[in-house]
């Protein structure tokens, strides 16, 4: 391996901010074609050393040991591409300023058309489909996928030979999962060099040839990926391969009448002056004190189900009904009962709370609003609800900065139930956090459905893990419910083509899907 180039190397290295260590002497290699994953939870580091690699750490930082980069400049792709695309531009204009640049020196009569050949090359390299059509579009008019190789098309065509890719399958689901771990296969057969930084371990096992687990800015555990996760032999290691909970969140044996039906939903998003039905659901039914999983890929319909059932989606038609009562589409022509009894708990725990205020005041807010508790007696349940979620009061008094992701969707999960719902829906709301903190939220689901009289949870989710253990699973495509029964049926003996192609994709089995 001596003659093998080494494209970038990180030795020693600690990044310290206001006296906290966020990475604790990580060393590493990367090669050629290889891709190298950085395992571990929220804060453990994994984000601070992939971005030291393009030269890059938080303000203020002081930073010791080394980090090379001797070649060819990194590229980066974000959990989040849309945050480093331009809203205002197509996708392609950047992509045509930095092709531009790269042809100046050619005749002026053949730049255009130089230009135009690197950009087309780099599009088809990075799996963006009828790519000269997509950069015609505004960021917004792509999907999340699309967004993703965008930002990676502009990795390449400035000449990457690294590629950060940070938790490229957060939220997606198990066919879009597909796509991605082939996408980076493709870079790595390339020769170029991919460092992964994520919390899904089945992208890891299928895609790393060597793992860095890392916790809280030290790395516990490193070696080849197939010795680190077929024989861990750190204790946190183990703990982050354990396996997904199977035990049912509700008890299918208590499960009462209807709660909450939907009947004849057409809902609706405006595009441009048009208003195009984007979910159709004839029929679905949630029981008291069950668990209901709305199942699918991105764009399938499920949060938009959601909305309409919390509220705040009001452009639909049907029914939606309460205990047999209908609810006014709108959040605002609810009454206080209404809006107590139907909570929503978001996907992006961080955008839902007030950054300027501290978590205890916006939880206990939820109880006087919509429960009419007197203030001190609000804040009284608050801390209790928190303190039973593992969340001490010196933590909660802090602004929504001071927590990590993990106990911000727990405190948000505290708010939804100091208005003692009968109806809780959980909106992709493990999508971001990694395995042990996932396994610790659900069973705190669990054990809240289990002690709560009639307490329902309609859990939307892209997981087929974190499906499993519901009381039964409706399964949307195209914006239809195109499956629906009890978790074992509809899990282990699926009707619907699509049902089965999103199992076999999550097990490893489907060919990598389309955008």
């Amino acid at each position: 391996m001596n003659h093998v180039p080494v494209l970038a190397a990180v030795t020693g290295l600690t990044v310290e901010v206001g006296g906290h260590v966020l990475v604790d002497g990580v060393s590493l290699r990367i090669l050629p074609g290889t891709v190298t994953a950085l395992v571990g939870a929220s804060g453990s580091g994994k984000t601070t050393t992939g971005l030291a690699l393009l030269g890059e750490y938080p303000a203020g930082a002081t930073v010791t040991g080394e980090v090379r980069v001797p070649g060819a400049p990194v590229g980066y792709v974000p959990q989040h591409p849309a945050a480093v695309l331009n809203p205002a531009r197509r996708t392609g204009a950047l992509l045509y300023d930095l092709a531009r640049q790269q042809v100046r020196e050619l005749p002026r009569r053949e730049r255009r058309a130089a230009a135009a050949e690197r950009v087309t090359r780099a599009l088809a390299d990075a799996q963006l489909d009828d790519g000269d059509a997509l950069a015609r579009r505004f960021p917004h008019q792509l999907s999340g996928g699309q967004q993703q190789r965008a930002v990676l098309a502009q990795a390449l065509l400035l000449g990457a030979r690294v590629v950060v890719a940070d938790e490229p399958t957060t939220g997606q689901d198990a066919l879009t999962k597909r796509r991605v771990v082939g996408e980076l296969a493709a870079l790595a057969a390339r020769g170029i060099a991919v460092v992964l930084l994520s919390h899904d371990l089945d992208v890891v096992r299928e895609l790393a040839d060597e793992v860095l687990v890392m916790r809280a800015g030290r790395v516990v555990e490193q070696g080849a990926a197939r010795a680190v996760l077929d024989a861990p032999t750190h204790p946190w290691t183990k703990e982050l391969l354990a396996e997904p909970r199977s035990i049912p969140y509700a008890d299918p044996g208590r499960a009462g009448a209807e709660v909450l039906t939907v009947g004849g939903l057409v809902a609706r998003h405006r595009n441009g002056g048009a208003r195009e039905p984007v979910l159709r659901v004839d029929r679905l039914a949630l029981r008291g004190g069950e668990c209901l999983a709305v199942l699918g890929r991105s764009g399938s319909g499920k949060t938009t189900l959601a909305r309409c059932l919390a509220g705040l989606h009001r452009d639909h038609s049907g029914e939606i009904l309460l205990g047999g009562t209908a609810l006014p589409r709108s959040l605002r022509e609810r009454s206080r009962e209404q809006l107590a009894a139907v909570q929503y708990v978001f996907q992006d725990a961080r955008a839902a709370f007030d950054e300027h205020r501290p978590v205890l005041d916006q939880v206990a807010r939820t109880a006087t609003r919509l429960r009419g508790t007197p203030t001190r007696e609000a804040a009284r349940e608050a801390r209790q609800i928190l303190g039973d979620l593992g969340l001490d009061e010196s933590l909660v008094r802090r602004p929504p900065a001071g927590l990590s992701g993990g106990e911000l969707q727990r405190a948000a999960l505290a708010r939804a139930l100091l208005a003692r719902p009968r109806v809780l829906i959980c909106d992709e709301i493990t999508s971001g956090l990694d395995p042990v903190t996932r396994r610790s939220l659900l069973d705190l689901l669990a054990a809240l459905i289990r002690r709560s009289e009639g307490l329902s949870l309609v859990l939307i989710t892209h997981d087929i893990d974190t499906a499993a253990p519901a009381t039964r699973v409706a399964v949307l495509d195209g914006g239809r419910v195109v499956e629906e029964g009890p978790r074992d049926q509809v899990l282990t003996a699926p009707q619907h083509p699509f049902t089965a192609e999103l199992i076999d994709a999550s097990r490893g089995r489907g060919a990598p899907a389309g955008p």
